[in-house]
C-alpha cells in the first residue's frame, strides 16, 4: 500500500515527540548505547542456514557469524580470506588451499581441513555454481589438519571465483547434513557471535563481538581483507511498519534502516542527524519468479503473457517517486554488465501491452486457475509491487489473489513444489543485484536446471548446455556471444520477469559510519558509532 499523506504526518509527530526529550536524557542514552548498532533491514531471519536459502537477511546473518575460504574485494576480484596461501598444479588440475593458522569455532574448537572439505561438497548441492564445479571435481580432500586439495577432470579456470560467491565453511558435523536439511546451530568462525540466549524470534537477533577472531593484516577492501569488529555489540530488530522505523531512527532508538520507503525520503533528507547513503552502486533488479510446475505458468505461453503485462514503469514508481534512483531493464542479465545485451527483446512494450498479455493467456488454455502471489507485508517494495500486480492480472481478467505473510513466510512456501490447493504458489516478487544479475554460473535464478534449479524450477537443456560453456570461454566477446543466445532461449520461455532496476537508498544516522557498499551484502565489521 503507497504511504499515505496522513501517514506521514503520523510520522512526523512521532519524530517531534522524539525530539522533544530533554537533552540529558538523548545524551545518557547515547554515552551508555555507543558500543551497542541496532540495525532495522529487510526481515529478522527465520531460516539461518545459508545453503538453504538465499534471502538477504540470511546472507548477511552468516556474512556475520561464518567466514569464508575466498572473499570478493571492491573491483570483484577473488581474495584468499580463511586461506593463508594456495597454487595449482601444472596441468591447472589440482589446487590446493592451506588454512590460516589460528583460526577458530565459537566453540573453542579449531577449524580443520576437514570442515572445509565438508562445507564444499555440502554447498555444492545446492548452489549452482557448485553443481557445475562438481561436474569437473575428481575429488576433494584433506591433506592434513590445514590443508585440502581440490582435483579436477577438466580445467575450471574461475575456481576462486565460485568459492568467493560466497562459500560460507561451517563445522563438518554441522555440514554432514544434506543441503536441503537445515542447519540450526549457529556456531561459526566467523568475527560475531550469535547470542542465542538474547534472540527473540521475530522481534530481534544480538550479534556479539568474537574477542577471538583474528583478521586478516591485509587493510579492508570490499568483502576481503581484514574484518575488523568496532563495535560491542549488534541488535537486528524487527520493525515492520516504515513511519514507526524512521521516527525510531529519528529518534536516536535505532542507527539503520535498510529498506526506508521512498515517500519518506524527503523526511530523512531534511534531518540534520540523517542521511541517505546508496550502498550498492550495481543497484537492484527488481523481478517477478514463475512457478513453472503448476497451472498456468506450466504453459509457455502463461508466462510469456507476463512479459507483456508489465508496465516497468508503474513498479519503479512506486519504488521511487524520483526517476534517478530507477531504470528500465531488458536484458536478462540486467543493465549493466558485460553480459547485457538486447537479444529478443521486441516483445517490451512502454506501458505494457495487456491486450497482448490477455490473448495468450487464452491461447494458454487458461480456465480461471487461481494466481497465488506471495506478499512480504515487512517490506514495502515487495508488498506494494506485489499489489501492483495483483491488480494487473484482475483487469485481464485473471483469478489473482495475494497471500500476505513476512518475509519468512515469503521464504518457506516458496519452496513448495505442489498446486495451490496444497500450500503452493504462483509468483512471488524479489530482487537481486546488477552484478549478480550478469553472473550466470554464481546467480541461482539463472539456472534453469529443472529440480535442482531455484524456486520456480525452470527446465531448458538447451539454455544449460550454453550456460555449461561460461567456464569456458575466456574473452570478453566470447561470453557477451554466448550470453544473447542464453537470453533468446530465455525470454521465450520466461523464468522470470523484470520489474525495473531500483538503486535503493538505505537510511542512517551521521554517527554511525564504516559501511561497506558491496552486492548481496551488508557486513556487520568496519562500521563504528560515534
Amino acid at each position: 500500500m503507497t504511504i499515505s499523506r496522513r501517514s506521514l504526518f503520523k510520522a512526523g509527530i512521532a519524530a517531534s515527540a522524539a525530539f522533544s526529550l530533554p537533552s540529558v536524557v538523548r545524551a545518557q542514552t547515547a554515552a551508555t548505547d555507543a558500543r551497542t548498532v541496532r540495525l532495522v533491514k529487510t526481515g529478522v531471519p527465520s531460516v539461518f542456514d545459508p545453503v538453504l536459502t538465499t534471502s538477504q537477511d540470511t546472507t548477511d546473518h552468516a556474512a556475520a557469524i561464518y567466514d569464508t575460504l575466498f572473499a570478493l574485494d571492491s573491483k570483484f576480484i577473488p581474495q584468499p580470506q580463511m586461506v593463508a596461501k594456495w597454487g595449482v598444479s601444472d596441468d591447472r588440475k589440482t589446487y590446493t588451499f592451506e588454512l590460516r593458522a589460528g583460526l577458530g569455532w565459537h566453540d573453542g574448537n579449531p577449524v580443520t581441513a576437514a570442515d572445509c572439505v565438508a562445507s564444499i561438497r555440502r554447498w555444492s548441492q545446492i548452489r549452482p555454481e557448485g553443481q557445475f564445479m562438481m561436474t569437473r571435481v575428481q575429488d576433494i580432500s584433506k591433506k592434513d589438519e590445514r590443508t585440502f586439495a581440490i582435483v579436477l577432470k577438466e580445467r575450471l579456470g574461475l575456481l576462486p571465483n565460485f568459492l568467493a560467491h560466497p562459500l560460507y565453511v561451517m563445522r563438518e558435523k554441522d555440514a554432514e547434513k544434506h543441503g536441503t536439511e537445515a542447519v540450526t546451530t549457529n556456531i561459526g568462525s566467523g568475527p560475531f557471535k550469535f547470542n542465542e540466549s538474547a534472540a527473540r524470534p521475530g522481534d530481534s537477533l544480538t550479534y556479539e563481538r568474537n574477542d577471538k577472531y583474528l583478521p586478516r593484516r591485509e587493510p579492508v577492501d570490499g568483502l576481503a581483507g581484514a574484518k575488523i569488529v568496532k563495535v560491542d555489540r549488534v541488535i537486528l530488530q524487527n520493525i515492520r511498519d516504515p513511519q514507526t522505523a524512521v521516527a525510531a531512527l529519528q529518534a536516536g532508538e535505532i542507527d539503520y534502516y535498510e529498506v526506508p520507503p521512498a515517500d519518506l525520503f524527503p523526511a530523512i533528507a531534511s534531518d540534520p542527524n540523517l542521511e541517505l547513503q546508496i550502498l550498492y552502486k550495481y543497484g537492484q533488479d527488481f523481478f517477478l519468479r514463475i512457478n513453472t510446475l503448476q497451472k498456468p505458468f506450466d504453459n509457455v505461453k502463461a508466462r510469456q503473457a507476463l512479459l507483456h503485462l508489465v508496465d516497468q514503469q508503474a513498479f519503479l514508481q512506486v519504488l521511487s517517486s524520483d526517476p534517478k534512483y530507477t531504470n528500465i531493464v531488458t536484458s536478462f542479465f540486467g543493465s549493466g554488465n558485460l553480459a547485457t545485451n538486447d537479444e529478443n527483446t521486441k516483445w517490451f512494450k512502454k506501458g505494457g501491452d495487456p491486450e497482448k498479455a490477455k490473448q495468450l493467456f487464452k491461447e494458454a488454455g487458461y480456465a480461471g486457475e487461481k494466481v497465488v502471489i506471495l506478499q512480504p507485508t515487512d517490506w514495502s517494495d515487495g508488498s506494494n509491487t506485489s499489489q501492483i500486480l495483483a491488480d494487473a492480472l484482475r483487469k485481464i481478467g485473471i483469478n489473482s489473489e495475494l497471500a500476505p505473510s513476512d518475509w519468512g513466510g515469503v521464504s518457506a512456501r516458496r519452496a513448495k513444489k505442489g498446486p495451490i490447493e496444497d500450500g503452493g504458489w504462483s509468483i512471488f516478487i524479489t530482487s537481486d543485484s546488477d552484478f549478480n544479475r550478469g553472473q550466470p554460473l554464481t546467480a541461482n535464478h539463472l539456472a534453469m536446471n529443472g529440480e535442482k534449479a531455484w524456486y520456480g524450477w525452470p527446465h531448458s537443456e538447451e539454455y544449460e548446455a550454453l550456460r555449461a560453456k561460461w567456464a569456458e570461454v575466456e574473452t570478453v566477446d566470447e561470453r557477451n556471444s554466448l550470453a544473447r543466445k542464453m537470453q533468446a532461449i530465455a525470454w521465450d520461455y520466461v523464468p522470470e520477469v523484470l520489474l525495473g532496476q531500483y538503486t535503493a537508498p538505505i537510511a542512517r544516522r551521521k554517527t554511525l559510519t564504516g559501511l561497506i557498499g558491496m552486492p548481496d551484502i551488508v557486513p556487520l565489521w568496519n562500521i563504528e558509532k560515534a
